[in-house]
C-alpha cells in the first residue's frame, strides 16, 4: 500500500519566531498522536535552519518550496540543492502554480529543476494542474498529460521512486473552492494511468499523488479516502497547528 504524505506549503508567510511557534506547536501536537503518514513542513528559506532545529527527533521532515537548477554559480537570489541539502531539506516543492503563473516557470524549467533535485538526492514534490479557464474549456486533461509528460522528461523509472507529483487544481488554491472528490479522483486516476503509459504498472502503481487546493479539516477524510489520492499539499490550512494536525489525522 502506498503511503500518505501531508505537506505544509507555508508560502511566504512566518518570520523567525512564528516559526519557532508553529513547529513547536506541531512537534508537540504529534508527539502524543499515532500518526499514520509522512509529514512534511516547507519554511521560508530564511527559516529552514530554525525549524530543522525545532522539529529534530519528531516525525516531521524538512522541505523547501524551490531551487534552482543549478548547482551554483552567478544566480543573485537563487538557491541551489547543495545548499537545501545541508540544513536538513530531504524534500522540495517544484512546479508550484504559483511558480508557473506569476514568476513564468516552464514545463522546460521545471524538469530541469527536477532532474537536479534527484541528482542532489532529494526528494522532488512536482506540481501539476490546470487553471479555471483551462477545465472550463475541457482541457484538463491535455493540459495535465503535457505537464507531466514535460515535467518527467528523461526521469527514470528508478528516480520515480522518489518522485512525489501534487495535482492542484488552480482554481482552489487559495480560494476557498475546492475540487469534489469524485473531481479530485478523476484526475489522480489520469495521472496515475498516464504514469502507467510512461513507466508501467509497478512506478505508477508506487508513486505518491498528493491532492492540494483549499484543503482544511472539514474535507480531508474524504479527499484522503479517494483510492488515487496519497495524501495532501495543504497551503493556508497549514499555518496553523490545529488545523494542520487534523488533516494529519485524516490520513489513512
Amino acid at each position: 500500500m502506498r503511503k500518505q504524505v501531508i505537506a505544509g506549503n507555508w508560502k511566504m508567510f512566518n518570520d523567525i519566531q512564528a516559526s519557532v511557534d508553529l513547529s513547536a506547536a506541531l512537534k508537540n501536537g504529534l508527539s502524543s498522536l499515532s500518526v499514520n503518514c509522512e509529514v512534511i513542513v516547507c519554511p521560508p528559506f530564511t527559516a529552514l535552519d530554525t525549524v530543522r532545529t525545532v522539529i529534530k527527533g519528531s516525525v516531521i521532515k524538512l522541505g523547501a518550496q524551490n531551487m534552482h537548477f543549478e548547482e551554483s554559480g552567478a544566480f543573485t537570489g537563487e538557491i541551489a540543492a547543495p545548499m537545501l541539502k545541508s540544513v536538513g531539506c530531504e524534500y522540495v516543492i517544484l512546479g508550484h502554480s504559483e511558480r508557473r503563473t506569476i514568476f513564468g516557470e516552464t514545463d522546460q524549467l521545471i524538469n530541469k529543476k527536477i532532474k537536479k533535485a534527484l541528482s542532489a538526492g532529494m526528494n522532488p514534490i512536482f506540481c501539476i494542474g490546470e487553471t479555471l479557464q483551462e477545465r472550463e474549456s475541457n482541457v484538463t486533461f491535455d493540459v495535465i498529460r503535457r505537464q507531466v509528460v514535460e515535467g518527467l522528461k528523461e526521469i527514470t523509472a528508478e528516480q520515480m521512486a522518489k518522485v512525489i507529483l501534487a495535482y492542484e487544481p488552480v482554481w482552489a488554491i487559495g480560494t476557498g473552492k475546492t475540487a469534489s472528490p469524485a473531481q479530485a479522483q478523476e484526475v489522480h486516476a489520469f495521472i496515475r494511468g498516464l504514469l502507467t503509459e510512461l513507466y508501467g504498472n509497478t512506478v505508477a502503481g508506487n508513486v505518491v499523488i498528493q491532492y492540494g487546493g483549499s484543503v482544511k479539516p472539514d474535507n480531508a477524510n474524504e479527499l484522503l479516502g479517494q483510492p488515487d489520492i496519497d495524501g495532501a499539499l495543504v497551503g493556508g490550512a497549514c499555518l496553523k497547528a490545529e488545523s494542520f494536525i487534523g488533516i494529519i489525522t485524516a490520513a489513512k
